[in-house]
């Protein structure tokens, strides 16, 4: 699904650089080469993001790994994400987008090669983090060089939209891609694939023009407070016993620091007042339900179409391409329903159709159809397609332009820790015994999305 990110605000104070040899030295860049880059970047992001779950069988026989493992090969990944993404834009800002993307992408084929070279569980999972790292320094470079290609309003919002759609099909394709990569050859292909993609990526924004450097401020206490608590969240829900009591307990006190220093930070990384506007907290509980819906049970029917089915990589791959591909059409028209009706009834609509998807889901069994379970997981998607873009659009109508680039932030923040949550909560409910945590992954889902449904419900009063 796609992800839309704001830039912060500017404050311009470009650094000194003499512009007279810029000109004859550096050559200027096309728009279009420069949006390539930017939907190229974007893409191979959320592709990692997804086509990592149908290699996690075949991860698992190879490194010996159980299912916390697993959930840690996804997690390492998705909060190291959502964490760091609270700070990059303005890292992004001070070196220059291009520089920034440049660097991200780098990193980002590096650890890849690394992961795919990883000889055993606990070095797979300490590269995913770098790719996290890299990711999140990656996303909000791909539409600051969007901006920067395209001064005018009209045009730049359709470069956006060329954008967000090749982040969206990236995405939906990556269960097939998977799939395939992992039948053919190997799970360690599906890290492989992002060299040629990022070495291509690097061309294109090594022809770019150079990005000017911003100032601003960085909140690194709380940057440090939110990837411990996090991260400790993360392991108190995948781990158990002692560990698992300690970390929750570190995730609390790191909590707590967090809004502490936020509350007195001149530039915190998440304001607080934010969340004191109504339309921002319903559209942050509604993206993070839908997330903990929709990648939660990505993650649990790879399991289910692999382990409990016993089909192929490439056969799981296959029954998720009816739901992504859902994800994609959806998307669009939502965009229309949006422009026509406002953006809370189409969000509403999609959040009750993706409840009435989870409880279809509840009669799924062992031997259920494949193609009937495809078709199953469809109205879930069809619901997160039509409910996502109408709620982005609904937070960034409610806040001042000097802060959609920071509430921007924190929506995807939410959105990717929400996700990641809901894999390590589901996984260790079907460790416990396949279809009865299934079916309790199910219900907890739908009632989140319920629960945030009857808030849309509300009408919100636009400040």
């Amino acid at each position: 699904m796609a992800t839309e990110e704001a830039v912060p605000a500017p404050v311009l104070t470009p650094a000194p650089e003499p512009p007279a040899r810029r000109r004859t030295t550096e050559p200027a860049s096309s728009p279009a080469l420069m949006l390539a880059a930017s939907m190229l970047g974007f893409a191979l992001i959320l592709l990692d993001a997804s086509v990592v779950n149908v290699a996690l069988p075949s991860m698992g026989s190879s490194l010996g790994a159980g299912m916390s493992g697993l959930q840690w090969v996804v997690d390492a990944y998705t909060v190291t994400f959502a964490a760091l993404l609270l700070s990059t834009g303005a890292f992004s800002d001070r070196i220059g987008a291009s520089r920034a993307y440049v660097i991200g992408i780098s990193l980002f084929v590096l650890a890849s090669v690394a992961c795919a070279l990883a000889p055993g569980l606990t070095t797979l999972i300490a590269f995913r983090v770098a790719q996290g790292a890299a990711a999140a320094v990656v996303l909000p470079t791909t539409l600051a060089l969007v901006r920067q290609a395209y001064a005018d309003p009209a045009r730049r919002r359709r470069a956006v939209s060329f954008w967000a759609a090749g982040g969206t099909t990236a995405s939906a394709l990556g269960p097939v891609v998977g799939g395939a990569l992992t039948t053919a050859w190997d799970w360690r292909a599906v890290f492989l694939i992002n060299v040629p993609l990022g070495l291509l990526a690097l061309g294109l924004a090594f022809r770019a023009s150079p990005s000017e450097r911003r100032a601003a401020p960085l909140d690194l206490a709380g940057q440090v407070t939110a990837v411990l608590a996090l991260a400790g969240l993360a392991f108190a829900v995948i781990e158990e016993g002692k560990p698992a009591l300690l970390a929750l307990g570190v995730a609390v006190v790191a909590l707590a620091a967090f809004v502490r220093i936020e509350s007195r930070h001149p530039h915190p990384v998440v304001p607080l007042s934010l969340f004191g506007n109504r339309a921002v907290a319903v559209a942050v509980g509604a993206g993070s339900a839908i997330s903990v819906a929709f990648y939660g049970m990505l993650f649990v029917f790879s399991l289910f179409f692999q382990q409990v089915r016993e089909q192929s990589a490439l056969t799981a791959g296959l029954m998720f391409l009816p739901m992504t591909a859902t994800v994609v059409a959806v998307n669009v028209l939502s965009g229309r329903l949006a422009n026509r009706y406002g953006p809370r009834r189409p969000m509403l609509a999609g959040q009750v159709i993706s409840v009435g998807g989870l409880l279809l889901l509840l009669f799924v069994g062992t031997d259920t159809p494949l193609m009937l379970t495809a078709v199953m997981l469809v109205p879930l998607s069809a619901g997160a397609g039509l409910a996502l873009p109408p709620l982005t659009a609904l937070m960034m109508d409610t806040v001042p332009a000097d802060r959609a680039g920071v509430a921007a932030g924190v929506l995807n923040a939410a959105r990717q820790v929400s996700g990641g949550l809901g894999v390590a909560a589901f996984g260790a409910l079907v460790a416990d015994g396949f279809e009865a945590g299934l079916r309790l992954s199910l219900v907890i889902s739908a009632g989140l999305l319920a629960v945030t449904a009857l808030a849309t419900a509300r009408p919100v009063k636009r400040d």
